[in-house]
């Protein structure tokens, strides 16, 4: 097993050392080993667009909310557009990726395969957004760019149909570069005082658990339970995580952010043996309750964060994609059960695209 020192301490790294030899193979929730649902073998009237650019530059882009006071709630439209400007290869990549997996999933045309493959092979070969000058906003990149490759990889890694098993070589390359992404995402986002860990340290975690599960990498997938327990540790009696608070109107807004990272976190550590679900007092369960409550009735939230709530995200079904896996965690009923039926079928490229297929597939079927 490869480890690093970034991760753990010398006695820690001794005793992953020895010890790592003995645990299993890290697997994702069963949904991942679904076929491909009709294997076609003509490409149709799928056409492989041109692999974006691999980016490697800089990692360093202005924020959406440059300007803001210290809730960093207030939109500058004038420095998100420069922020999609500057990072439009990138969100093409995750974008088209998560796309092309879907499509492949369902069809199985073969040219849709090769296509994922030639985009992330060219990233991969150009060590794409690995540079170490970055600041916030560009390590943030770096971390929800690794989830949404490496959450739709596992979809092929893994399926019954081993769409990968006449790309070795390939596939080899591209999950060495997902590992140093990885690597690199533990250095960007360790050792955070505890007032600055917020949903940007759960969707990193949630890149390197993805990461971890397609790599085999046990020291991955240590420091994406560890920092899943500094989140659920954060969330309070009634269901609120105090820096999200601080978010002001957009509160409630950033609660609803922070659970697909933490559900899915949860969900693959069950899979492997390690049952987070009654950490801190079920607070997951606590967190997505209260975040349900309050998209329903936002009247708790505007009282703990003393503004109005703004609830435009809260109307996209989309932004609820972690009622897949923490329905799975938690076994969803009445009220909750039908509402996630109601918006499904969920598809999230930050997430690697089509959860409902992989957690309900009945439901799936259906739409």
């Amino acid at each position: 097993m490869t480890t690093f020192k970034h991760i753990f301490s010398p006695a820690l790294l001794a005793l992953a050392l020895v010890g790592g030899a003995a645990h299993a193979a890290l697997v994702p929730p069963q949904g991942y080993y679904e076929g491909i649902e009709k294997l076609k073998t003509s490409d149709g009237k799928f056409r492989c667009e041109a692999a974006p650019k691999p980016y490697t530059g800089a990692l360093q882009f202005r924020s959406k909310y440059e300007g803001s006071d210290k809730a960093r709630a207030t939109l500058n439209l004038d420095s998100e557009q420069a922020f999609r400007d500057s990072t439009k290869d990138i969100t093409t990549l995750e974008r088209g990726v998560a796309k092309m997996v879907n499509q492949y999933m369902r069809d199985g045309r073969p040219a849709q395969l090769d296509c994922t493959l030639t985009w992330l092979g060219a990233w991969a070969r150009a060590d794409a957004l690995l540079s170490t000058d970055y600041n916030h906003t560009g390590k943030s990149m770096r971390k929800w760019a690794l989830g949404s490759m490496s959450g739709s990889w596992l979809r092929l890694k893994f399926s019954n149909s081993q769409p990968l098993a006449a790309h070795q070589t390939e596939a080899e390359q591209i999950e060495r570069w997902f590992a140093r992404l990885a690597e690199q995402t533990v250095r960007d986002w360790s050792d955070l005082p505890l007032e600055k860990i917020n949903n940007h340290s759960y969707w990193a975690a949630w890149s390197v658990m993805a990461t971890a599960v397609a790599t085999d990498r046990r020291d991955l997938f240590d420091w994406a339970v560890k920092e899943y327990k500094v989140g659920a540790n954060q969330i309070d009696d009634q269901g609120f995580l105090p820096n999200e608070v601080k978010r002001k109107q957009r509160a409630l807004a950033y609660h609803n952010y922070a659970l697909p990272p933490l559900a899915m976190i949860a969900s693959f550590a069950k899979a492997n043996g390690v049952d987070l679900r009654s950490e801190n007092n079920f607070a997951l369960q606590r967190l997505g309750e209260g975040v349900l409550a309050g998209a329903r009735d936002p009247r708790h939230f505007a009282e703990r964060a003393g503004e109005k709530q703004d609830m435009k995200d809260l109307k996209v079904d989309s932004k609820y994609a972690w009622l897949e896996p923490w329905c799975a965690l938690y076994q969803c009923v009445g009220d909750t059960l039908e509402r996630k039926h109601g918006m499904q079928p969920f598809d999230s490229f930050r997430l690697g695209g089509n959860l409902t297929r992989v957690y309900d597939p009945s439901a799936a079927s259906k739409k």
